[in-house]
């Protein structure tokens, strides 16, 4: 079990940040996979995926340097640079960092995700370049022309972590951040469940990095610099769920009726900003004609107000999911 020495100083100054280039890694992962690990990601992969093949077919040593610095239980250290942290940091700028390995450190850390063995093809001082080209490719290609949305994921997922510190503290927080993650007590924080040596992160810096695809790693430049890359939550990243039923957007509006519609789980305005789509006042336009209505009820949670579906609510967006049936019935739902 690898855990890290986290001191009270240090988690009370840890943030959250916004990293183009760990988005750019998290989908390179999911490519290089090959498979969805939930439906918002199968569209994206059937868009973009047969692209990849054909590039990386073309290119078999970045194929194998990107199998065996992403796909290992150890990612090569080089090829997920710790963020900075910056704010308004670039993808450019976060990549400048990877092109300038030294190359004996790249094949160093490759060998190591491959338990030392590094093979012939990829004993070469150009690992580094083509990290950074397959990335640019990623970014360029899959990312930069949804980034506007992804970044709204990513926003609003800080805002429902940064609310969570303020309901149940850092360790309600650091449970549910990714498989393996979780806080042990007396500053202990479990990373993932490998055998490797722990580490005292006193007096250092500790980030979290949000990202939108499901997957996640951790990476450090000691002794000052640690990073917690993880998966959005699933109600943010999940983009493959279903529209408003055609008859409520008929009654409602399309756009009024997307908002209903998501409002099975409590959700803040800005988590609804990022899921719909639209403008942070339209949306609390929506929400006070559906308050007024009594179809969503609000509540506060630390810092964040909450919407909810109310039964009424309920009653309605199942009824025309039914298309109509008349003895639909509130789903049971607490009210936490």
């Amino acid at each position: 079990m690898g855990w890290w020495q986290v001191d009270a100083d240090t988690l009370a100054c840890s943030r959250f940040v916004v990293s183009p280039l760990a988005e750019a890694l998290a989908c390179l992962k999911t490519l290089a996979r090959g498979a969805p690990s939930h439906p918002g990601e199968r569209a994206w992969l059937d868009t973009h995926l047969p692209a990849y093949r054909e590039r990386q077919a073309a290119d078999p040593v970045t194929d194998e340097l990107v199998r065996a610095g992403l796909l290992r239980p150890w990612n090569a250290d080089f090829f997920t640079p710790t963020p900075t942290g910056a704010p308004g940091v670039s993808f450019e700028e976060e990549l400048a960092v990877l092109r300038a390995t030294p190359p004996d450190a790249a094949r160093a850390d490759v060998a190591v995700s491959l338990d030392g063995r590094l093979p012939e093809r990829l004993r070469r001082d150009d690992l580094p370049r083509r990290a950074a080209e397959i990335l640019e490719w990623v970014w360029r290609e899959t990312v930069l022309p949804d980034w506007p949305r992804r970044r709204r994921v990513i926003e609003a997922d800080i805002v429902a972590r940064t609310a969570q510190v303020g309901q149940g503290g850092w360790a309600a927080v650091l449970d549910a951040l990714r498989p393996g993650t979780r806080w042990l007590g007396e500053s202990r924080l479990q990373i993932n469940v490998r055998d490797y040596p722990p580490q005292d992160l006193s007096g250092a810096e500790l980030l979290f990095v949000p990202v939108v695809p499901r997957t996640g790693w951790v990476c450090w430049e000691a002794p000052r610099h640690y990073a917690v890359v993880y998966p959005c939550t699933g109600a943010l990243a999940d983009t493959g769920s279903a529209p408003p039923p055609e008859s409520l957007g008929r009654l409602l509006g399309p756009a009024r009726a997307s908002v209903l519609v998501l409002l099975d789980t409590p959700k803040s305005t800005t988590q609804l900003v990022a899921l719909t789509g639209q403008g942070l006042g339209s949306v609390g336009r929506h929400l006070r004609v559906l308050l007024n209505a009594r179809l969503v009820g609000r509540r506060r949670a630390g810092r964040s107000v909450l919407y909810y579906r109310t039964a009424a609510g309920e009653v309605l967006v199942a009824a025309q999911r039914d298309g109509g049936a008349g003895s639909a019935q509130p789903a049971e739902r607490s009210r936490w």
